[in-house]
Formats: C-alpha cells, sequence, structure tokens
C-alpha cells in the first residue's frame, strides 16, 4: 500500500473520472471536437493564496503540473473584490469610450489568481468589458470556482451590461452536468455576429440552491489595454459598479489558451482525489497526467499520445524531459504512436470485447517500467519508487503477455537491488541507489521475487532462458535460504510488514503464503538447472511451512494473523493459485473473506483488522485477487464478477485506479501499476489462458521439471525482438549474489533477440496443504 501524502508533480494532461456525471461531461467535451456541446477551458495556472474572504481557491496547477488541492472556505459577504487589508474598494474610473472606439482589441485576461466576485443568486453578477477585431464570437471562457454541486450558471455577451434584454448571446452551463463543485476554467460555445471595435459586456451569473456559491477569479493587475471589471451587488452597492479589479476569461480562444494546453478545464473537487488520471512516457522519461488537464481527453488509439480538446496532440517527445503540444499529426509524435503500436502487436494482448482495457494496462505498466528495470507504482510523488512487490507482478504480466526483454529487465533489477542477507528493502528509489527512507523491510518480497522468475521462466524463450535463469540463480537462492531459514519450530516465518506496509502481532498471511510460492518456485527452478540439494533443502522448508499454514491458520479460516485478533486480509486468495495450490478448505474461507471486505460500493477493503481500518474507500488490486483466484480455481462466475466490477472503475482514459471512494470515484493515483498487471493476469485467465502454480511436492517426490500447466495456453503472437543483457558466466553458488549497488542501476545493454517457447508441457502432480476443517462463518475473526 502507499502513503497518501505529498503534492503531485506530475505534469499536465486531462483526466477524468468514470462517476456519471463527470463522464457524461467528458463525452460532451469529447463530442464538442466535431462542434457543438460543451467545452471546458484551462486558464494560466498558478496557486496562490485565496483572497481574504473569499476562501475557496481552485489552487490550478500550473503549465508544469504542481497541482494543489482547492481548500473549501466559502465566500463570504457579497463576494465583492477585497483589498490586500480585506476593505472593499471604491470604484473604478469610468470607462472610456474612445479606447474602444480606437479598435483596440481587448479580448482575454487569463490571470485568475485571486477570487473576485461572488456571482450568485438575484443580487450577484459581474461583467467584464472587452472590444474584439474578430466578426463573430463562437465560445467565451470564464475562470469559476464553485462550492454548489447544483444548479446552473448563465453567460451572456451584452452590449450594454445592465440590460438584459442587450443580450446577443447566451449559453447556461448545469454544474451537476459539470460533476458538482469545483473549480477552472469552464468555457462555453456562443455564436454571434459582433462589431469589431465595440465594447461589450461579458456576463455571468449563478443560480444555485442552498448556500452554494460561484465565484468568478481574475486578477487585480490589469494587462495592457485591459478594459473595466464590473460588479453587481444590488445589496451593498444598490446596482452597478466599476471595479479595478480584472475578471479572467477568454473571448473566442485558441492554440495554447485552449483546455488543457497550459491551463486547466474546470475539475470537479471529488475528481482531485485523484492525483493522476494517466501517464505519459518517451521510453526514457515518464509524466504524470493531472485530473485538471484531463477533462475532455482522449488517448490516441493504442498509444500514450493524447489528443486533446482542442484537437492537438501532447506527448513526451524522444529525449525531453517534459510533454509539448503540437499540431494533431505531427510526424514525430506518430513515429511514438507507431513505436506502442508495434510493441503492442509483438506480444498477446487479453480481454476479447475488454481488449481496450488490456491495451492501457499493457501501455501502462510500459510507462511505468524504467530504462534500468526499475518500475514505479504509479506516477505521483509518493508512488515514483519500486517495491519489489509490484515489480514482480509487473514482470509476470510483461512475461505472459509475450514482452520477454521488460520482464526479465524487471527482474534483473530487483537481483542487482537485493540485500547481501537475501532480502530486500520495502521499495528503492528509481535510479536504484537505495531506498527513499527507513521504511521497515518486508518479508513478502522473498517470495514474490522467486515467484515472479517462475513465471517468466515458463513463458520464456526456450532457447536463452536456461542461461538467464543461471543469472538471476544467485538471486533466486539467497531469497530461498534467508525464507527458509526464518521459519520457526511452527514452520512459520517471523512477523513482518507485508503489503499492508504495517507491523502485526504474528506472522500475517500476506508474509507465509508469497513465501510458501516462491520456496516451492525457487525448489522447481534449482532442479530445473540440476542444484538437487538446493531443491530438496527448499522444497522441505516449503513442506514446512505449509504444514505451519494448515495448522495455523487454516482452523480459523486464513484470516490476516495466528492469533485472530486482526480480522480478515484479503491476502487469504494468495493461497490459490496462480501462486499455490488450494488447500481443500480455502474455497469456503475465500467465500467467507470475501463477503467480510465487501464495500457498498462493490469493491473490497485490504482488509478488517480493528487496529487499521481502512475507511471506505475500495482498494482495486485487492479486489482483484480474488478475481485472479476464482479464475484460477474454476469458479468463472465468481472471478468475471469482480473483475467487471474492477473493469467499471476506469476513468474516461481507460486507467486503473488505487482506490474508489464510496462514491464510486477514482482516488489515490491512477493508473496503479501493480492492478494493471492483476487485471491482465486474471483477463489471461478468463480467455482460457491462466498462469501455471509452483508444485508442492512430496518429500520423494522426483525433481519435476515443471513449466506450463496443463490447461495454459502459450501465446499466440510473436514474440518482439528484444533488447536483454548479456547473461555472464554461471555464479559459482548463488551466495556470491550481489549486493546493493550503491551506485544507481545502469540501463541493460543489449543482447540478441529470442523467440517464442514452441511447447507446453504438464506440470507434475501437487500436494494439498491441508486437511483442516472448513473456514468459520463470514466476519472478523477473534481468537
Amino acid at each position: 500500500m502507499r502513503p497518501h501524502s505529498g503534492t503531485s508533480r506530475s505534469v499536465p494532461a486531462f483526466h477524468t473520472a468514470t462517476y456519471a456525471a463527470y463522464a457524461t461531461l467528458s463525452a460532451v467535451l469529447a463530442a464538442s471536437l466535431l462542434g457543438g456541446g460543451l467545452w471546458l477551458h484551462p486558464g494560466t495556472a498558478h496557486a496562490h493564496a485565496p483572497a481574504h474572504g473569499h476562501g475557496h481557491h481552485p489552487g490550478a496547477g500550473s503549465a508544469q503540473g504542481h497541482g494543489h488541492q482547492p481548500s473549501a472556505a466559502p465566500a463570504q459577504g457579497h463576494g465583492l473584490h477585497p483589498e490586500g487589508n480585506g476593505q472593499r474598494p471604491g470604484a473604478a474610473p469610468a470607462h472610456d469610450p474612445a479606447r474602444a472606439a480606437a479598435g483596440v482589441a481587448y479580448d482575454r485576461q487569463a490571470r485568475h489568481e485571486t477570487a473576485l466576485f461572488n456571482i450568485t443568486a438575484a443580487n450577484n453578477a459581474a461583467a467584464q468589458e472587452f472590444t474584439a477585431l474578430d466578426p463573430r464570437i463562437s465560445r467565451v471562457g470564464v475562470y469559476l470556482s464553485s462550492t454548489a454541486a447544483t444548479g446552473t450558471v448563465t453567460v451572456q455577451v451584452r452590449s450594454r451590461r445592465a440590460r438584459a434584454d442587450t443580450a446577443i448571446a447566451t449559453a447556461t452551463a448545469d454544474l451537476t452536468e459539470l460533476g458538482g463543485a469545483g473549480a477552472g476554467w469552464l468555457e462555453l460555445p456562443l455564436n454571434a455576429a459582433i462589431a469589431p471595435g465595440t465594447t461589450y459586456y461579458l456576463y455571468a451569473q449563478a443560480t444555485t440552491p442552498g448556500s452554494g456559491r460561484v465565484l468568478w477569479y481574475g486578477t487585480r493587475t490589469a494587462d495592457p489595454g485591459s478594459l473595466a471589471a464590473w460588479n453587481y451587488d444590488k445589496a451593498y452597492w444598490g446596482g452597478w459598479k466599476a471595479s479595478e479589479s480584472r475578471l479572467a476569461f477568454h473571448i473566442n480562444p485558441v492554440g495554447a489558451a485552449r483546455c488543457g494546453e497550459t491551463t486547466e478545464c474546470y475539475v470537479p473537487s471529488a475528481a482531485r482525489k485523484a492525483r493522476t488520471a494517466g501517464v505519459l512516457s518517451n521510453g526514457a522519461t515518464t509524466e504524470g497526467v493531472l485530473p485538471q488537464f484531463a477533462v475532455g481527453a482522449r488517448y490516441v488509439e493504442n498509444s500514450n499520445v493524447l489528443q486533446l480538446p482542442s484537437g492537438r496532440w501532447r506527448y513526451l517527445p524522444d529525449g525531453a524531459t517534459a510533454s509539448t503540444v503540437v499540431p494533431a499529426g505531427d510526424p514525430a509524435a506518430w513515429q511514438q504512436i507507431d513505436a506502442a503500436r508495434a510493441w503492442l502487436a509483438a506480444g498477446t494482448i487479453p480481454g476479447g470485447a475488454d481488449r481496450a482495457t488490456a491495451v492501457r494496462a499493457l501501455l501502462a505498466l510500459r510507462a511505468l517500467l524504467q530504462s534500468n528495470g526499475s518500475f514505479a507504482a504509479g506516477w505521483s510523488p509518493p508512488w515514483e519508487y519500486s517495491w519489489p512487490r509490484d515489480s514482480s507482478f509487473a514482470a509476470v504480466a510483461f512475461a505472459h503477455t509475450g514482452h520477454d526483454e521488460e520482464a526479465y529487465r524487471v527482474l534483473r533489477y530487483n537481483a542487482a537491488t537485493q540485500r547481501p542477507d537475501g532480502t530486500w528493502e520495502a521499495r528503492t528509489k528509481l535510479d536504484g541507489s537505495g531506498p527513499p527512507d527507513g521504511r521497515r523491510w518486508q518479508l513478502d518480497a522473498n517470495g514474490w521475487l522467486p515467484w515472479a522468475t517462475w513465471q517468466w521462466y515458463q513463458a520464456a524463450p526456450a532457447d536463452t532462458r536456461r542461461d538467464r535463469l543461471t543469472t538471476l540463480y544467485p538471486m533466486i537462492g539467497k531469497a530461498a535460504d534467508h525464507a527458509a531459514g526464518s521459519l520457526d519450530a511452527s514452520g512459520l516465518p517471523p512477523e513482518s510488514p507485508d503489503y499492508w506496509e504495517l507491523s502485526a502481532s504474528t506472522v500475517t498471511i500476506g508474509t507465509a503464503a508469497p513465501l510458501l510460492s516462491g520456496l516451492n518456485a525457487a525448489a522447481d527452478l534449482a532442479a530445473v538447472l540440476g542444484r538437487d540439494a538446493d531443491a530438496a533443502r527448499w522444497a522441505d522448508a516449503a513442506r514446512q511451512l505449509a504444514a505451519g499454514i494448515a495448522e495455523h491458520f487454516a482452523p480459523i479460516g486464513y484470516p490476516r494473523t495466528t492469533d485472530g485478533l486482526h480480522g480478515r486480509d484479503s491476502a487469504a486468495a494468495f493461497m490459490a493459485p496462480p501462486f499455490n495450490t488450494a488447500p481443500p478448505d480455502l474455497a469456503e474461507a475465500l467465500d467467507d473473506t470475501y463477503r467480510a471486505l465487501l464495500l457498498p460500493n462493490g469493491g473490497l477493503l485490504p482488509g478488517s483488522d480493528p487496529e487499521h481500518p481502512w475507511g471506505k474507500s475500495a482498494w482495486t488490486a485487492s479486489t482483484t485477487f480474488f478475481a485472479l483466484a476464482w479464475l484460477h480455481s474454476g469458479e468463472r462466475g465468481k472471478g468475471t464478477r469482480v473483475l467487471d466490477y474492477v473493469l467499471s472503475t476506469r476513468n474516461h482514459l481507460g486507467e486503473l485506479p488505487e482506490t474508489v471512494t464510496a462514491e464510486g470515484l477514482p482516488s489515490a493515483v491512477v493508473p496503479l501499476g501493480w492492478t494493471d498487471a492483476l487485471v491482465l493476469l486474471s483477463l489471461l485467465a478468463r480467455d482460457g489462458a491462466p498462469l501455471p502454480t509452483p508444485p508442492l511436492r512430496a518429500a520423494d517426490a522426483q525433481p519435476p521439471m515443471s513449466v506450463q500447466a496443463p490447461t495454459a495456453q502459450a501465446p499466440t503472437a510473436p514474440v518482439p525482438p528484444a533488447s536483454m543483457s548479456a547473461a555472464p558466466a554461471q555464479p559459482p553458488a548463488h551466495a556470491a549474489a550481489p549486493a546493493t549497488p550503491a551506485t544507481p542501476v545502469a540501463p541493460a545493454a543489449p543482447e540478441q533477440a529470442v523467440v517464442p517457447a514452441a511447447t507446453v508441457q504438464a506440470a507434475p502432480a501437487h500436494l494439498t496443504a491441508s486437511g483442516h476443517p472448513a473456514a468459520p462463518a463470514p466476519g472478523p475473526v477473534r481468537g
């Protein structure tokens, strides 16, 4: 699990959530690319403190993407422009008609750092004078914030500010359709002829129920040639008064002035619960997509290039460290699109009718993977580290979709960052230079990485995999020896943080189950390389651990801890395939655990530990554990229903979030690489190509040469030519594995191209790990 603190430094590009109102908004925006429909429009993104007494500052993300969450303080009084000392200003000098008559165009005021006027209800409105050289107005943009979730905002172009009957064009936006309370540039379509050089008034007024307010932002600093702004506050002023302030607005915005190019769109406050919305990448640099820059955007098909509401494209050029906006069809952007499509075509894209989801998941994994093999959990600062756990699942997803080079690159990185005692830090910096802090290391990595290596070996090209396994074997050996040596007389490992990243009173099922899978995987890989002594030692440790789990976890339904005091844990699914051969009493325990963790929004909590409440948000990874387990255990109906829920949490860009709020909104970080990998593996199983499971071998069993499970299907698409690290000579023993590097891990060196494996062999018979009674009734388990 990830920390949820810190300010995102992701750069702009768009994101919306998939809840109904916001999805509707994005659909309307996308439709307006073809003409018509409501548009949202961004303005220059500054993050300034709100005006005194005017609360709700939208926290606009800058052109470099330093997004900030909006405050929630409501506007006070009548929404009049306050000076720095909180005093109301006097009236500004009257507008000089001669200036307008001279034909000096003033048709935009992009700056919006201050909440200037409340425009809510009959007694409050505002207007901005302007002149234009264009003979027609097609759209206008205003920078607003709203604490109201419902109501309307009406914008008019008038020839006289106080006369509604002089309106030459009117447009109205519904706050519900905009997704509710929020902030940003709101762009509306208009269609009116005007006389160039003539003074007009852009008028705005909102109507909202209750106490919600809509504020029009702007600046106290006049742009060259700027004309007066006007405030209508009947209760305070008695009517219209000119102001020294200038409201933020655009008449006929084009190019960089359009939504999402350099400035933010109106985005619901609820959408900002997700720090990011998607990712851009050029293979060397990754860039996050902020929610306020995602409205109305979409990816160009099968790529990480974004088409903006303006129709232009945002992408990360090769060699660049920040994205740029180019005309649609830009040749360099097309080269990147073609490269992404070729990469996808070189592997397998599962999913059938949900193929688009698999495409997005694969491209997100590709974007989060760094050139040195580190794998970012997500792309927002608290997630921009490589966790052994997340990267293990990414390696498996790459391997089983035909992307061998990427899978092996991940494994090589983890081999290079393994600690001398065979364990791993909880996470490392992406350059491989070490951990970012003192977070306690987590023993489950010693299971996940041998399991991931075993899964990679099943899918790897047959002509190169043995030599490359030899390269990885020191990592496997040290990890397995540490895991085996950690078992006590009961057969269980010690207490350690697991994927919850929290300490517990005893060993958790989230540590024990991955270690069991990893020991079985390590024993099998040792047998493949003829390391019979290693295979026997790790297989014996796996049997001890299986017996310990059967004695201490199984009788009480595979809860979080052996003392039964910490409730249920979604990690019970790690006892099922493709991690472990399911004990006969696991099916009922999974049903009970699922029911205990199920939320009204359809997703699951990670657990029900009363000492560590998880709130009301569902976690997509924990939920997908059950889809994966059931789809690999013959429970197709259950698995499909859970998978369908997870797929329903995608935002309008098609990306999968880490968490989902009680209201069904994506939150935390989007996309989350772990969820992407889990979904891909679940789609493969649903398609009839389940992953194999490392075997738990009997004491007198012959060393098996395990590869694919009998029901697994080899990928039909060719594996792409790939560059991989050249395999060095076989090390003398796994004890000689490299220590944690003190310097960054460099990108892997090229190696020969590879071809797909040609055959599928049957796996050996498995042993069951438990013969204990069935699980108890659902609900938190007590000792």
